[in-house]
Parts: C-alpha cells; structure tokens; sequence
C-alpha cells in the first residue's frame, strides 16, 4: 500500500504541476526554465533588445562586440542561385487564403526536457512518411560540447553556440538550453536533402511553403511571449546574445486572425495561436525556420 500510496502521490504532483505549466504565461516560463536548467532567464535583463543575436565568427574572442546583422548569419542562410529560383517559385505560386496541415504530435517530456527542437523535428519527420522517433535523432544532432563556465555571480561567462550545434544537455541531467536553424538543418539534410532554409525569409514565403503541402519549424518562445530578458555569454566563434525562453514549433497552418502550430511543450496538434503575437516572437528570435521541399 506503502508503494501504490507513493506512485498516486507523485501522480498527482506532476499532473498539478503540468496545469499550472500551461496556465500561468510567466510562471510556464519559470517552472520551464528550471525544468529544463533554463533558469538564467531573469538574468542580464535587457528591455530594450527587440532581436536575437547571433555568435559572430571571429578570432578576437571576447574582446569583440556582440553585432545585430553578424556576416556569419548571412552564410548559413545563403542560398545558391538554383535554390534561390526554387524559394522565388515558391512565394510567386498561389497560396491558400487559409491551411491546415494535420501532423502528428509528439511532446518533448519526459525524456527530453530541453528538446523541444530535436522534437519538433521529429515531428516534421513523421509527417513527411519517415517512421523516426525523438530519441532517434539525439545521438546524431550536432552539438558544441564546449562546457558551461559560470561567473562568480552565477550568470553564464562562456558555453557552446547553438549555431555550431546542441548546447548543454537535451536530456535534463544537466543544464541545457538548445540548437538553432543552422545546425538543426545539418540533421535534416541527412534525410531529406532538399530541405531549404527558410531563415530571414518574409512571412508570405513561410505561408507558401505551408501551402505548398510541407510543415515548418519555426523558432518562438514559450507561450509565445516576447521576452525581455536576455543573456549574453562568450562562445568558440565570438559572444552570443540570447534568451532563455526560446523555444521551437512545427507551424501546420495559418488563416487571417490564426497560426496553427504543434508544441512540443504540451497542448493538442493544430494549436491556435494570435498571429499577430507569434509574428512577434518568430521576428524576435532572428526568423529563423527550415522545412523541406515535398
């Protein structure tokens, strides 16, 4: 009885501690962060940042300035002459008024905490016929394993770049934050290798590609809040300037008023989502997304 007493209690925890998850915007982000090791988010707080930064490549280390538009962001979202008629195409052909892709939902917890990236791509993957769980894609995701070096304060002095690859620990046995297009790219390509980077792209092409008949992965926050916190730590390739509530989506739909999203983070497939709001978000977090061409 002893046992059976124990399993209903912590059943009973988790289940209140996933409702308030999703029903406090502020407290989601909170609970999240420590869930995940993503608890620096009140850290460094920077209101006046309205776009993500990205590690600039460079040889000077910490020593050079965090950029806005660093050129390194340009090369990994550079296209070849053929792929850039094949996005043109795209946005030129007519698109829906309104879409509803239907794919499957598959939730980040409990294995992977800090996985919603990796997730949503498992997502992607299924939906295009490719029988691929999460936990198939964690041992081949790029990752930088450079470890977490904190100051004496506790704030983040040097760590990986999620541009190389997976920062931290996606597992949850340690701190972890995430990956971004780039190197999430890298993994899709290993199965489809016409996927296209949609990163920097305008919205009316992310809509095209949704209406072309192909989901796509697109970076937000949780909740789809746009943050006011920010943090910024040193990286292999130059500093970094990021947030702890970045998160990842696979966008199935759109309409006038709506997008519709799978969350990794919880919720049901198809999930409404003020568009205004996540414009904001995905603009936010440098209009970063990738998909592949069906």
């Amino acid at each position: 009885m002893a046992v059976l007493w124990k399993g209903i209690t912590v059943s009973v925890w988790f289940s209140l501690t996933l409702g308030l998850l999703f029903s406090s915007g502020l407290f989601s982000a909170l609970l999240y962060g420590k869930l995940t090791g993503k608890e620096w988010a009140s850290a460094l707080s920077d209101s006046t940042s309205s776009q993500i930064v990205y590690a600039a490549e460079s040889a000077e280390g910490t020593n050079k300035p965090v950029e806005s538009n660093p050129p390194e962001v340009q090369a990994e979202t550079a296209q070849t002459e053929e792929e850039e008629v094949q996005i043109s195409e795209t946005s030129a052909a007519k698109r829906l008024p309104s879409v509803r892709l239907s794919a499957p939902l598959i939730l980040q917890y409990p294995e992977l905490p800090s996985g919603c990236e990796v997730t949503t791509l498992a997502m992607l993957l299924n939906f295009s016929g490719l029988k691929i769980g999460k936990m198939d894609l964690v041992p081949i995701m790029p990752r930088d394993p450079t470890p977490i070096r904190l100051n004496s304060d506790g704030s983040i002095r040097s760590w990986g770049n999620p541009n190389t690859g997976f920062v931290g620990e996606v597992t949850g046995k340690a701190k972890g934050f995430g990956i971004f297009h780039g190197a999430l790219l890298d993994l899709l390509k290993q199965y489809y290798p016409q996927a296209v980077d949609l990163t920097n792209k305008s919205w009316d092409e992310i809509e095209a590609q949704v209406s072309s008949g192909a989901p796509v992965i697109v970076w937000t926050t949780i909740n789809f809040a746009t943050p006011d916190n920010w943090v910024v730590w040193d990286t292999p390739i130059g500093p970094l300037k990021t947030t702890f509530i970045e998160h990842a989506v696979l966008l199935t739909g759109y309409d006038d008023d709506y997008v519709y999203v799978n969350d990794p983070l919880g919720g049901k497939a198809g999930k409404p989502v003020d568009k205004q709001q996540f414009l904001n978000t995905w603009q936010t977090m440098g209009k970063q997304a990738i998909s592949y061409r069906p």
